[in-house]
């Protein structure tokens, strides 16, 4: 189920996750009774919520998850991404929803996952597989959705990670090979995050194919060749061109000259 931002007020104080203690933005629906606590206790493993920090130890002692309960489907040095079956895995994917919506505020799901599909990006290291952030989409969409939530934690933004998880999206784009798109509207967050992301792939495609010579002539490039090789759907690669209305300098109003110049006297 995607629901609309609430404006709730926040009702959790604040968060543990692993090793940090995180104080939330937005309301998200966990229990009455857990707006009660100063600390929601939450297992970065198997994303479990408890009232105290006892319990947790507890859970930690017993709990066999080391990482997402999915599918690893990617890894490359220290970073990971595992796939998970909202409906195979509905505990998992319900917990990771209501720790999402903590940070989002214009939507998520939480309850019926059963249509999605989620990709956990993690961090290795010697105790397992740490959650940095995620993304779902719709197993089928009729609109190529390719992402229908993405969100980086905050320990973990401004660090490149955001936009590693919209380059991973457009990657099993390819592999399925369509294009795919964003469920919209984007929050203005989103919005400027996907903005960048496509500007440098289409400036990346063009830059790589200007490499090419075909003896004196090099090919032409066409914005469905773009859409070929990005993944990035067609309406997408106007709206990466799309600016904000800012100031610009007029030269012809410029009266100043150089005294360095020839004409300057």
């Amino acid at each position: 189920m995607s629901v609309q931002g609430t404006h709730e007020v926040r009702n959790i104080d604040c968060i543990e996750l692993g090793r940090y203690r995180i104080t939330p933005w937005y309301f998200s629906p966990y229990p009455k009774e857990f707006s009660k606590i100063p600390v929601v206790y939450i297992c970065e493993f198997c994303l479990k919520y408890t009232d105290s920090e006892c319990r947790l130890r507890r859970h930690l002692s017993k709990c066999l998850f080391r990482h997402p309960p999915g599918n690893e489907i990617y890894r490359k040095d220290k970073l990971s991404f595992f796939e998970i079956d909202g409906r195979k895995n509905k505990t998992y994917a319900r917990n990771l929803c209501l720790l999402a919506k903590l940070f989002l505020d214009h939507k998520t799901l939480y309850f019926d996952t059963d249509p999605f599909l989620f990709y956990i990006l993690c961090e290795l290291d010697e105790y397992g597989f740490h959650i940095v952030g995620y993304f779902s989409k719709e197993k089928e969409s009729a609109s190529d959705f390719n992402v229908a939530c993405i969100l980086t934690l905050p320990p973990y933004q401004r660090k490149g990670y955001g936009r590693f998880l919209i380059e991973f999206s457009y990657a099993l784009s390819k592999v399925e090979g369509k294009s795919g798109t964003p469920e919209k509207p984007l929050s203005d967050l989103g919005l400027l995050s996907y903005r960048s992301y496509w500007s440098h792939a289409i400036v990346d495609t063009i830059m790589k194919h200007n490499e090419i010579k075909s003896g004196s002539q090099r090919p032409s490039l066409s914005v469905n060749d773009i859409v070929e090789r990005t993944a990035i759907k067609k309406d997408d690669t106007h709206e990466a061109n799309a600016k904000k209305k800012s100031l610009h300098i007029d030269v012809n109003c410029l009266k100043w000259r150089s005294k360095y110049s020839p004409a300057y006297s």
